[in-house]
């Protein structure tokens, strides 16, 4: 087994549908660009209101990926 060094980016992620299809909608397209992403940490949760209701889900997440 080989020693790794990763990085990591923090992303910001929305959806009008889900927390899971926010962070689903930031690795998605992080994943165009970088290669080799490897976990995920959900850091923080928010939502946009109108009209009394939840109408955007904002997640924050720490991504990690293997240098090469």
């Amino acid at each position: 087994m080989s020693n790794h060094v990763y990085k990591l980016l923090e992303l910001t992620g929305s959806s009008t549908v889900s927390i899971e299809d926010a962070c689903q909608t930031a690795i998605a397209k992080a994943a165009e660009s970088v290669r080799n992403i490897r976990w995920f940490e959900v850091t923080e949760t928010r939502g946009h209101v109108e009209e009394g209701r939840i109408a955007h889900w904002q997640v924050t997440l720490k991504v990690g990926f293997t240098l090469e």
